[in-house]
């Protein structure tokens, strides 16, 4: 099982409105240096939605050259559109990705059997591991336990899926339909913890772009037994995903980072700069923290 343990979902950083290449390295080997477990580039964290095609391809290979096979990269290649999707998923194994992130087609809202159909031709078209995304409050459709079984038994390239519903009911069955050999990761930085203790393996998280070294601790902790730091961890990250998530994501993130001095945060339409109360709220969280 490749992606286990705590993955960062990358913020990508801008400089006057282009990829800024270095503060994406700077990041990726700080991330490296604190012990993260993987790297997920081109996310919803890394604004993949307002990336060009082009930046998309220089992200994951900026990505992967700077990690040079210390630690796995799960590059974010999801689209609403099959085609498209295929297209990234091709760069992404092209650009020696380790795997490649699918999210749930968003707007269209597929039926079930149209999102086996999605998956499936993604596979028929590139073979490499794919973990899916289910994140149904941005996409309008929830990739049900029972699907992600079917997918799981139909299209042997799914490994595992990135579950972002925050309902441990739901994870629950997925982990029982699916079996311990299937990956099941946390989408959501609250959940790490329970998803952990249900037989989960680890999270694809936000919160670990500015505190990487206490959401691996976290994983670790509980690897290990050692329920008591693993509770302890997951109380001491709790206000920090509290702030995470003040604003919509990743505006805190990069706000975040740029007041630790990591990066410019800068961000693109249509998101814009935190509202200053929260800006002020962000800062007294990461002092209290410990981190800035």
């Amino acid at each position: 099982m490749q992606f286990t343990g705590a993955f960062t979902a990358l913020v990508t950083p801008f400089k006057n409105g282009a990829v800024d290449e270095e503060a994406y390295r700077a990041h990726i080997e700080w991330q490296i240096e604190q012990g993260i477990d993987g790297l997920v580039p081109c996310g919803t964290t890394g604004e993949s939605a307002t990336l060009s095609h082009a930046e998309h391809v220089q992200v994951i290979k900026i990505c992967v050259d700077q990690v040079k096979g210390r630690i796995p990269v799960l590059a974010g290649a999801g689209s609403n559109n099959t085609t498209e999707a295929v297209e990234l998923a091709r760069h992404a194994k092209d650009a020696k990705a380790d795997g490649a992130l699918l999210i749930t087609p968003y707007y269209n809202k597929p039926t079930q059997a149209g999102l086996i159909a999605h998956f499936k031709a993604i596979a028929d078209g590139v073979s490499m591991p794919f973990i899916v995304y289910n994140v149904p409050g941005r996409t309008s459709v929830n990739l049900l336990p029972q699907t992600v079984a079917a997918l799981k038994k139909q299209v042997a390239d799914v490994v595992g899926i990135k579950e972002a519903t925050g309902n441990l009911t739901q994870i629950s069955e997925v982990i029982e339909f699916c079996g311990k050999d299937f990956t099941v990761l946390s989408g959501d930085d609250f959940t790490v913890l329970p998803t952990l203790a249900i037989g989960g393996h680890g999270v694809i998280s936000v919160v670990s772009n500015v505190a990487p070294a206490l959401m691996r601790k976290l994983c670790k902790a509980w690897r290990k037994g050692d329920i008591k730091k693993a509770q302890r961890l997951h109380y001491k990250l709790a206000p920090i995903s509290r702030a995470m998530f003040m604003e919509t994501n990743p505006i805190p993130a990069k706000t975040a980072l740029g007041m630790m001095g990591r990066m410019k945060p800068e961000l693109r339409l249509p998101l814009v700069n935190m509202c200053p109360e929260n800006d002020a709220r962000l800062a007294e969280v990461l002092k209290k923290s410990g981190i800035m």
